[in-house]
């Protein structure tokens, strides 16, 4: 099974590449020509590939990362908490979100690990490596994300938390879920976009909670535990965080932990940077 040509892998490590760098050296400003001689392209090869794939331009996608830390600067005392990502220069009528809708499926459909349930899968391109979208007859319901060659070992993680549900490879059906994720232009009230959640009564009311913290800001495990009524169990909800199947979407990489580190994520720090950056610019582009 072929989930990526070699052109498509090598353009995403260049573009990994150049967000570590950026995310890494921001203090120092790097100028696009600096960033092209690191990765080893021209200015004008790395422009597009890395507007090709994050949907903005390097420069873009250093001024976010530099607003974001100018923000925690501006918190004072204050760890990264919601307050300080109001600091923003966007007015709320400029802030694009991502609108969804969601349903839960029964807990026996849990309990039983998806038996009866088929669910098709697809790989797509997105702004952070090859996007891994699952879907049923009712909506998403999953979605990952690998480096080139770990498609399989992604597949398998996502099989793994329904594993008697039925598999049905089908690119056709997770293509148009894919582009409404990816495209903030898509990301419309009017036109939701429908989520399936499967997981324990816990699980969903902590993923619901995901999806109340908007484009540009975050939330801390404590305050998001306190949001959804259950103030003294932040570590349940960082386990049923980490366990989110439908990652992005119910966005899981806006939760930071209590001293304002970006801790841990499923599927590797560099891209949670990068999904908080390319928000940052989708937001101030809003």
């Amino acid at each position: 099974m072929s989930f990526i040509d070699t052109q498509t892998g090598g353009d995403y490590q260049t573009v990994r590449r150049c967000i570590e760098l950026i995310s890494e050296n921001w203090r120092d400003q790097p100028s696009l020509e600096e960033l092209a001689l690191a990765v080893g392209k021209s200015p004008t090869q790395l422009q597009k590939i890395f507007t090709r794939w994050a949907g903005l331009s390097p420069k873009a996608f250093l001024q976010a990362v530099t607003l974001d830390h100018a923000r925690r600067l501006l918190a004072e005392d204050v760890p990264i908490l919601d307050a300080s990502y109001e600091l923003g220069l966007s007015g709320p009528g400029r802030l694009h979100d991502l609108f969804v809708t969601h349903e839960a499926m029964s807990p026996g459909t849990y309990k039983a690990k998806g038996e009866g349930v088929e669910i098709h899968y697809g790989f797509h391109s997105s702004p952070f490596g090859q996007a891994l979208v699952m879907a049923t007859e009712r909506g998403l319901a999953g979605m990952a994300f690998c480096d080139p060659g770990g498609e399989r070992a992604a597949l398998d993680d996502m099989k793994s938390r329904w594993p008697r549900a039925m598999y049905v490879e089908d690119h056709a059906m997770t293509a148009p879920l894919a582009e409404r994720a990816f495209n903030p232009q898509r990301w419309r009230a009017d036109d939701p976009l429908r989520v399936v959640m499967i997981g324990t009564d816990f699980e969903i009311r902590v993923w619901e909670g995901l999806l109340a913290i908007p484009v540009g800001h975050a939330m801390t495990y404590s305050n998001l535990a306190g949001k959804i009524g259950v103030a003294n169990a932040p570590r349940a909800v960082g386990r049923a965080v980490g366990r989110n199947p439908v990652s992005f979407v119910v966005p899981c990489h806006r939760v930071i932990g209590k001293s304002g580190a970006l801790t841990g994520y499923h599927w590797g720090l560099t891209r949670k940077r990068a999904m908080l950056g390319w928000e940052a610019g989708v937001r101030e582009a809003g």
